[in-house]
């Protein structure tokens, strides 16, 4: 297994991926193999991001179209964990309204404040 996907699991919620390392040009055609496999029944597709240092435009546009291929299968993509880096890059870029749920609440689950950027 690549060294970016750390494990995945099914679980009563859904897959859970568990991603570390940078996700960019060069690591998400992994991830994108995984994800396709991981897919089940219109249940969740959980990303843990916890491990993620780093993710450039190229990881932004794999967890839109992620995002979008999961909807279109009536199913949906959680992120957790995410650190301040892609953070910030789902921010600056506005995918955030997209990506992560509306209620503030929620969105302090999906956020991981004690590692580092």
């Amino acid at each position: 297994m690549n060294e970016l996907i750390r494990t995945t699991r099914e679980s009563a919620n859904g897959t859970v991926v568990t991603v570390a390392g940078e996700l960019d040009l060069t690591s998400c055609p992994t991830l994108e193999e995984v994800t396709r496999q991981a897919l089940s029944d219109g249940a969740p597709l959980r990303l843990d991001m916890s491990g993620v240092t780093f993710m450039d435009s190229s990881g932004l546009k794999f967890l839109l179209v992620l995002r979008r291929r999961l909807a279109e299968g009536g199913s949906r993509l959680v992120l957790t964990g995410l650190r301040e880096a892609p953070m910030r890059l789902l921010t600056l870029t506005g995918a955030d309204a997209i990506l992560l749920p509306a209620d503030p609440e929620d969105r302090g689950q999906q956020l991981n404040p004690t590692s580092p950027a």
